[in-house]
């Protein structure tokens, strides 16, 4: 909780506190709150051991809604700590995160990333007495590549065939799912003018690899019937084409979804997506759209110092 706490101090994000904390104040009330059970081995694939983080209550026996945060990277980069900072306005929402690595493409090639988040989504069920987990409560989120694999994680059918590394009877249902700028069609960036190297080093050179690439698409798997889906997205973006979160939200859309799609004016990629208080904004969205969805309780007005006496 250490670390956590620090960046805390030095970082930004603590703007999105609650206006009556100090950084100190809100560090002492996540701490209070939480704690933190690192480097969890949920499953073992291509001799290599696939971890997770857990930020969760110290009450579980009071479940709480979970956030499954994904890091993103293009599938062949990133790691889980580098994204330690993008859970805190959660925390501070007051729900667990699982913050989840996966195998990257230098250890295999896609459909392996979609498959364990799928496999941590089946985990986090399966413990989520020990851990506090509402399981009627849990959303999926993740950034870029991360985006797209939070995507796939709530989206796809036991049909696709994507979760035979970990078979179970578990309802793989979530409530919502926050993409920040994923990826939706990956064939799009296989060739063309949206080819993106990144894309086509997870896909590699496989004769089949069309079929791979839509298996993995999100756009693939829209149908009535999914969760809710929040959409953040600059239209600036040079990485991932803004028009497929476009498409993907008139798809969404068209099949009855409930979803929505925030556009970042100006906004480019990762973290010059958004300046801070575009951030803050879309935080304070995910907030409102998780309240609507019942993820969330509403947020109660912020007290007074009357109160406080």
């Amino acid at each position: 909780m250490k670390q956590l706490l620090m960046a805390l101090l030095v970082s930004a994000v603590s703007s999105v506190a609650a206006a009556q904390d100090s950084p100190l104040a809100w560090a002492a009330r996540l701490e209070n709150s939480y704690r933190i059970v690192p480097n969890v081995t949920y499953l073992t694939a291509s001799n290599w051991d696939a971890k997770l983080d857990l930020y969760v209550t110290r009450t579980p026996d009071k479940p709480l809604p979970t956030l499954i945060f994904i890091h993103g990277g293009g599938w062949t980069g990133g790691t889980k700590e580098g994204r330690d900072l993008a859970i805190l306005p959660y925390l501070d929402m007051g729900m667990n995160v699982v913050n989840v690595e996966y195998r990257l493409a230098r250890v295999a090639q896609a459909p392996a990333a979609v498959e364990d988040c799928r496999c941590a989504l089946r985990w986090v069920i399966q413990h989520a007495k020990e851990y506090g987990v509402d399981v009627n409560k849990i959303v999926v989120s993740g950034d870029s590549a991360g985006g797209h694999l939070a995507l796939t994680t709530g989206m796809l059918p036991a049909s696709a065939g994507l979760d035979r590394e970990c078979p179970g009877p578990d309802n793989l249902n979530v409530a919502a799912i926050v993409n920040w700028y994923g990826i939706s069609d990956v064939s799009e960036l296989l060739d063309g003018p949206n080819m993106k190297a990144y894309a086509v080093q997870w896909l590699g050179s496989a004769s089949d690899r069309e079929q791979i690439a839509r298996r993995v698409s999100p756009l693939t798997y829209v149908r009535a019937g999914l969760p809710p889906v929040l959409t953040i997205h600059g239209d600036a973006d040079p990485t991932v084409p803004y028009t497929q979160s476009v498409r993907l939200h008139k798809a969404l859309t068209d099949a009855g979804v409930a979803n929505e799609l925030m556009t970042i004016p100006g906004g480019k990629h990762g973290f010059d997506c958004c300046t801070l208080a575009q951030r803050t904004s879309a935080y304070a969205k995910i907030r409102e759209f998780l309240t609507r969805q019942r993820v969330l309780d509403a947020q109660k007005p912020p007290s007074t110092a009357q109160d406080r006496q």
